[in-house]
């Protein structure tokens, strides 16, 4: 990508109603791994408005966590299958979307997205080289597969709460976790490509401050964590492409940049070797693990 503008958007994938939606992470970096801007917007047109007065006219990749290819009736889709099969050692899978889900607005932005002049990229023939594109990633599969991070034996306890624990209790070793994933994003300014979250007063607010523990205020900064991943992903990916990142649902029988795909950070060995495993477009027959997905 010519410009070096990667946007990454945490999206609530609820519908907005007649009440006002939950918040949307937004961030923006470069190159350099400056963060041009970032924050919070509700609903998919302030979300859009947001992308367009970032891009300001330029090109750039855009980041979704969210679906923004949906054509199954019913059941799971395959990108989404291949989160269990890939990263299930990590306890990381992926929420079911199909035609019947509740939640679908990342359909709504993709919408608006293209009506905009942006185009779905599934990645299948690697990143686009210049325009106006986005696509879908997953953060928890950067998290845990970005060896910079350290996540070697399982993924960061930063979302889901502990069961069976005080909510007093799991909320201070929630905010721990954030914490410590803060300190971990903070140590990418010397990565290839980097981030730097010193670089502008939201992301810096993250190091400044401790993490909240009532859950209002730590989902805002939650939000604005997974969409700098996101940001920082689509970065990877537009720097080394398949050799650091890998094509989930590739195989699908779709046309070319049609597919409903989630583009990745592979997935490494275990056992803290840091060892990446080799980029794969084809599934692999582990079955997807029995503990519930973590919450978008």
């Amino acid at each position: 990508m010519e410009t070096g503008l990667f946007i990454g958007v945490d999206l609530a994938w609820a519908q907005q109603g007649g009440t006002k939606p939950n918040e949307t992470g937004v961030a923006a970096i470069d190159r350099t791994g400056t963060v041009i801007d970032c924050g919070w917007t509700f609903g998919t047109e302030e979300t859009l408005e947001w992308i367009l007065r970032t891009a300001g006219g330029r090109p750039g990749l855009a980041f979704v966590d969210a679906p923004l290819v949906v054509d199954n009736p019913t059941g799971q889709r395959l990108c989404e299958r291949e989160v269990g099969q890939r990263y299930g050692r990590w306890k990381v899978s992926a929420n079911s979307t199909n035609q019947g889900s509740p939640r679908l607005a990342g359909l709504d932005l993709r919408k608006r997205l293209e009506a905009a002049g942006w185009t779905y990229d599934d990645g299948r023939d690697g990143p686009p080289s210049d325009g106006r594109f986005f696509s879908e990633c997953y953060p928890y599969t950067t998290l845990v597969g970005a060896a910079e991070l350290g996540y070697d034996q399982e993924r960061p306890r930063y979302k889901r709460p502990l069961r069976g624990v005080p909510a007093a209790v799991w909320q201070e070793a929630r905010a721990r976790e954030c914490d410590g994933l803060i300190a971990r994003l903070h140590g990418l300014a010397t990565a290839r490509p980097p981030l730097l979250l010193d670089s502008h007063e939201d992301s810096g607010r993250l190091l400044a401050e401790p993490s909240p523990r009532k859950s209002v205020d730590y989902k805002h900064r939650e939000d604005l964590i997974d969409a700098l991943l996101c940001a920082w992903t689509a970065s990877l990916w537009a720097h080394h492409g398949l050799a650091r990142c890998q094509v989930l649902g590739a195989t699908t029988p779709h046309p070319p940049g049609h597919a409903p795909t989630i583009i990745a950070r592979p997935a490494r060995s275990s056992g803290g070797t840091g060892a990446r495993t080799r980029p794969r477009c084809v599934r692999t027959e582990r079955p997807a693990p029995s503990r519930p997905p973590p919450p978008n």
